[in-house]
């Protein structure tokens, strides 16, 4: 048997979506095949070029064959009509979350929820201050910091898209994308700076990040939308200020920690999905063949939170 599937290419009019007839995946021990109903584009994976194709999409939601058990999760590959989902990493869809919905929540909540509860500790009245609040993890990590109890101070270039944020509680929107914004979060918070800091950006605001976090504050990197990866550390403010800096990051972790935080997540945010007190802000959604024109809203940074595919 074949299915359609997405690869994801390069050439000289830049990265766009390859659909292909490909053989229909056997699943392994531990694997489960799953016929696909939603998924969503990740920044991160269309971020720097790339040599030979390779199969679109990193989550997705659906029905397991056989069963037809509702569950999302990660799945490579996820641009198809099927894909294989590690037993570990499948997560059952509450009954009132879309399949629209469930295709948006994976990737994106598995790592807000590692770098807000299992590292970043945040905590109820606590100050976060996440760059690029408008992108995908951060419009994320917005929402889940709200249903933790924490007040929410993001950046980003775009003030309309922060006007819309504030409906979601954006307590305080900084329109900027230059590393200029410590002060206006010292201003924010009364002088206390924020407990936790998320970086989306990388290294060009890595330095200001520090400069906003107050006593003990924590500062997450989870990414690098400017592609500078060095920056430097101000140790006596590390020091004095005891301050606590982490990666967030699956690349090197084993099969059983990356199940850690799908545990985490279950445990933590899959009752608030069930209980309606979070929702994934779905920007736009697009039919399986529109998939190029899906991307290329993407790239012109048009959307706020989830672009979806959806497959009938």
């Amino acid at each position: 048997m074949t299915m359609k599937a997405y690869f994801l290419q390069t050439t000289g009019r830049g990265l766009h979506l390859d659909l292909r007839e490909v053989p229909l995946p056997s699943p392994k021990p531990g694997q489960l095949l799953v016929r696909i109903r939603a998924t969503s584009f990740n920044r991160g994976e269309l971020l720097g070029g790339f040599g030979a194709a390779k199969p679109a999409g990193l989550e997705a939601a659906g029905e397991v064959e056989g069963t037809g058990a509702r569950v999302m999760g990660r799945c490579p590959g996820g641009f198809a009509e099927y894909g294989l989902m590690d037993e570990s990493d499948a997560i059952a869809v509450p009954p009132a979350i879309s399949w629209e919905e469930a295709g948006a929540i994976p990737l994106a909540f598995m790592v807000v929820h590692d770098m807000l509860v299992a590292q970043g500790e945040l905590k109820a009245g606590e100050w976060l201050l996440v760059t690029a609040v408008t992108s995908g993890v951060g419009v994320a990590a917005l929402q889940a910091a709200k249903a933790l109890g924490a007040r929410v101070i993001g950046t980003s270039g775009s003030a309309q898209k922060l006007e819309r944020l504030k409906a979601l509680g954006l307590d305080v929107g900084l329109c900027t994308r230059q590393p200029d914004f410590a002060d206006a979060v010292m201003r924010a918070t009364g002088g206390r700076g924020a407990d936790l800091a998320v970086n989306n950006v990388g290294g060009t605001v890595f330095a200001e990040c520090l400069r906003a976090l107050g006593f003990e504050g924590r500062l997450a990197t989870v990414g690098y939308l400017d592609r500078v990866t060095k920056a430097e550390v101000d140790l006596e403010a590390l020091h004095t200020r005891r301050l606590r800096l982490f990666g967030v990051s699956n690349k090197l972790r084993t099969a059983a920690q990356r199940a850690r935080t799908v545990q985490g997540f279950t445990a933590d945010f899959l009752p608030l999905f069930a209980a309606g007190r979070l929702r994934p802000l779905v920007d736009r959604i697009y039919p399986f063949a529109d998939a190029e024109r899906a991307l290329a809203h993407v790239q012109a940074d048009a959307h706020l939170g989830k672009v979806v595919l959806r497959l009938e």
